[in-house]
């Protein structure tokens, strides 16, 4: 089978998990980057592994798992901290993926990552799609949602302003416009993407 990998990016609050949603339901095989994160913090995984290894057995709860708040609160505010973390556990979110995409039926399949293309990851797929909106509207989508506005902030600017995503993009979806809007283009992507698969 061809089968064809598609990165699926964004920053906080653009709308990549509304895309994901609707790709997934045109039949598209949509792997979420944090679910596998979450299952690499399990207790006994790699991850809880690599994260025990960097910064001691005090990131970890008692059945072994991966204590996230604890990790995050580690290393939101250290950079250094932060690249090692992520030298450590992208690559393995990156094998993950890979065993997935080899195994799926489905002929296209979709990784959702909001550091994909940061981590590296941009030469594994075929396709790279960046889903933005501007910061202002971003801002206030995270904190209607719940987020307090200063860690809405903070996780912004460290996300960085984007350009990596749009240099590295082979489609940009625009969402700041209606639901329906972002639904169309995103049934627009999915039909071109079939039309990749079986040029082939």
């Amino acid at each position: 089978m061809s089968r064809l990998r598609v990165g699926l990016t964004g920053g906080l609050a653009s709308g990549k998990s509304t895309v994901a949603r609707r790709m997934a339901e045109l039949g598209c095989r949509v792997v979420d980057a944090d679910r596998l994160v979450a299952e690499l913090y399990a207790p006994g995984a790699p991850g809880a592994a690599a994260v025990e290894d960097l910064f001691g057995p005090d990131l970890l709860d008692p059945s072994g798992a991966v204590d996230r708040p604890a990790l995050a609160e580690r290393v939101f505010a250290d950079t250094e901290a932060r690249a090692r973390l992520e030298a450590a556990v992208h690559p393995l979110v990156r094998r993950r993926f890979e065993e997935i995409a080899a195994g799926a039926s489905e002929e296209i399949v979709v990784l959702e990552a909001t550091l994909l293309v940061e981590a590296g990851y941009a030469d594994a797929f075929d396709y790279l799609v960046t889903v933005e909106a501007d910061p202002a509207t971003r801002l206030a989508r995270a904190v209607e949602r719940g987020l307090p506005e200063p860690e809405a902030r903070a996780r912004l600017a460290a996300q960085g302003d984007g350009s990596r995503r749009l240099a590295a993009a082979d489609r940009v979806l625009p969402n700041k416009g209606t639901l329906e809007e972002l639904l169309t283009r995103t049934d627009e992507l999915v039909e071109d993407l079939r039309e990749m698969v079986s040029g082939r």
